[in-house]
Order: C-alpha cells, then sequence, then structure tokens
C-alpha cells in the first residue's frame, strides 16, 4: 500500500509504547511526539483524549476533565473521549449517580463523542478506525456549515470565526468581542490576534496564515 493510501496516528510519546505496535500492526504510519492537547490525533479535525476508567473518575472530582474537554474543543472541531477499563463496582471512589451526571456533561454539555473499550487493544482499534474513515473514506462535497434556521446575525458571525483552525464557541466570542465583527477578525494582523486573552502565538501564526493562504482548487475536489 502507498504511504498516502496509509492511516497516519499522532500518538503522545506519555502513552504506553504498546500503542505504537498495535498501530503499526494494523499498519498505520505512527508519529511519536509530545501533544499539547489530546493522546491521538487522527486527522486535522479528531483528537482522541483516552481515560482508564479510574483516571476518568478523578478527573471529575479534581476538575481536570472539562478544563481538557475545553482544551479539545478549543484545538480540534470533533474532540473524542475514550475511557478504557472494566465495567465500575460498588467500591469505585465516585457514586453511580455523579458518573452517570459526568457521562451527561460531556455529551450533552460539551458535545464530545464518548466511547468506552475494555483495554488498549479495544481503544487502539477505535482509534485506528476513526482516522481511517477520517483521512480514506471517500470525501463527499458538503456545505461548510450545516443550514440552520433562526440563527441571530451574531450567531452566524460566531458561526464563521468558530471556521477557524483552533477556534472553538469560547474562543469565536472573545475574538468578536475584541474587534467587534467578522471584518475586523479577518483583517487583525498576528500582533492585533495575539492580544485576544487564550490566543496566544501559536494559534495567531496559525490563523493568519490561513486567512492569507491562497485558493487552491485542486485542493478542494
Amino acid at each position: 500500500m502507498s504511504e498516502d493510501k496509509k492511516v497516519k496516528i499522532i500518538l503522545d510519546n506519555r502513552e504506553p509504547e504498546e500503542f505504537l505496535h498495535l498501530f503499526e500492526e494494523k499498519g498505520a504510519i505512527v508519529e511519536v511526539k509530545q501533544l499539547e492537547v489530546g493522546d491521538f490525533v487522527c486527522s486535522g479535525e479528531i483528537a482522541v483524549e483516552r481515560k482508564a476508567r479510574q483516571d476518568f473518575e478523578m478527573s471529575i472530582i479534581d476538575g481536570r476533565l472539562f478544563k481538557q474537554l475545553q482544551n479539545l474543543l478549543e484545538n480540534f472541531p470533533k474532540p473524542i473521549v475514550i475511557v478504557e477499563g472494566e465495567e465500575r463496582n460498588e467500591s469505585e471512589i465516585i457514586s453511580k449517580e455523579a458518573l452517570m451526571g459526568a457521562y451527561a456533561a460531556v455529551i450533552s454539555d460539551f458535545g464530545v463523542p464518548l466511547f468506552f473499550s475494555r483495554d488498549i487493544e479495544e481503544t487502539a482499534d477505535i482509534v485506528f478506525h476513526l482516522a481511517k474513515h477520517a483521512q480514506l473514506a471517500k470525501p463527499l462535497s458538503l456545505r461548510v456549515f450545516a443550514k440552520r434556521k433562526s440563527l441571530t446575525p451574531s450567531q452566524h458571525q460566531r458561526g464563521v470565526v468558530e471556521a477557524l483552525p483552533m477556534v472553538g464557541p469560547k474562543l469565536a466570542r472573545a475574538l468578536l468581542t475584541h474587534f467587534g465583527s467578522v471584518r475586523a477578525v479577518m483583517n487583525a494582523s498576528e500582533e492585533e490576534l495575539k492580544e485576544v486573552e487564550k490566543l496566544g502565538e501559536k494559534k495567531a501564526k496559525v490563523i493568519r496564515a490561513l486567512i492569507d493562504y491562497q485558493y487552491k482548487p485542486e485542493e478542494d475536489p
């Protein structure tokens, strides 16, 4: 199989080395590096956060889970969480009611899909097939935004700004609040973009580079 037909996965270097071997056994090309957000990157849109079942529950207690979800959403349009491990029992560290509430918050409040796996092998299988579908499935010609009714002009503006790389709903609001209009956001220099709270140099550089990028029809079949 040619290189361009192989699945490519970026693996965080703090994850067990077993993932590298499992992905390579499936024929994937794996890049190992320290990721700032997520544990696996499956495409430009999809990042996966893997949590062992006990760590998932601890992250609910100490508040890490929801901060991580927000970071994922600010950097990837389609983040995914995988909870790995055997089913909980009555001796677990939080109540079933609290756990169910956290599951509901992840899915309903953050809009992040939640997968469950028994072990590392099943997690690797889920991640590989997510990457395979994202990278190799036949691309369809779709509208950039799904058609929605009854949006206010400000919601339409936020939708336009959210389409920028590494920009989620919270950051889109911050950009529009800071600059006042979509035109002003698009015309802002890299230095001006960096003035927006939590945007930073890296995001400012990526956003400015995309806005200035020359459109190429051959890249948009």
